[in-house]
């Protein structure tokens, strides 16, 4: 949604407290990786499907982790980091290779998504995890390389249709979270050409105060029907 300078620029000036409030979708990624990490014991096998710039990479040094990425996502973004190029409907690697897999926002980059969870399949050694975020209220990103959202319908279908027993999926946040991303969407439209004159005005606004009381209003929302996206689990039995 923003440039990576001004969300570099933002993390730097703002608390960490607070700008996890303004981005809790990001968050709980990170809080997802992070648990997902601290339970996989010294030396399993991992792969990040979609690792793009590797921001993972360290929360796994206990384990023997391998990124790949097909190196075609966002332009901006630095690639050197990525362990194997390649496609993720077709992995460069034997079967039952891994114990664990990750996949991050990637599956809607894919145009095969049941291939790609196939592929999953076929790589994990048997009781192996996957442990995906996939979204389902966002704006298109990583154009033309987008494909897809899910439902939590959806993402049940894609991975029980590709052999992975679920877990579990979760919503990530409710109809306020997701309103006050589509809030901040004014920011993001105010990144190009004259409209940078409109940024410092509607920044304090839409950037903070909106979605600042959309973070604490979510807890109102129970359904979940409106949300950012899922977090699932499931193994390969």
């Amino acid at each position: 949604m923003f440039s990576p300078r001004l969300v570099l620029t933002l993390k730097r000036l703002l608390p960490a407290s607070l700008y996890k409030r303004l981005d809790p979708f990001e968050t709980a990624i990170e809080s997802f990786v992070r648990t997902v990490a601290a339970e996989i014991p010294a030396g399993k096998r991992v792969l990040d499907a979609g690792s793009g710039e590797g921001r993972f990479k360290p929360l796994f040094l206990h384990a023997e982790y391998v990124g790949i990425d097909s190196t075609q996502g966002d332009p901006s973004w630095d690639y050197s980091k990525v362990d194997v190029i390649g496609r993720l409907e077709e992995l460069p690697f034997p079967n039952v290779s891994f114990d664990h897999i990750l996949s991050i926002v990637v599956l809607e980059h894919t145009p095969q998504p049941a291939r790609v969870v196939e592929e999953f399949r076929r790589v994990l050694k048997p009781g192996g995890m996957v442990h995906v975020v996939v979204p389902h209220m966002w704006e298109e990103h990583q154009r033309p390389y987008d494909f897809f959202r899910f439902t939590s319908s959806g993402i049940r279908y894609l991975l029980e249709g590709g052999g992975i027993r679920i877990g579990k999926i979760q919503p990530i946040g409710g109809f306020f979270w997701q309103l006050g991303r589509h809030l901040m969407g004014v920011l993001a439209f105010a990144q190009s050409g004259w409209r940078w004159l409109l940024f410092p005005i509607l920044a304090p606004v839409f950037g903070f105060v909106l979605p600042l009381f959309c973070y604490y209003l979510d807890a109102l929302d129970q359904d979940r029907a409106y949300t950012l996206g899922f977090i699932a689990e499931g193994w390969k039995e």
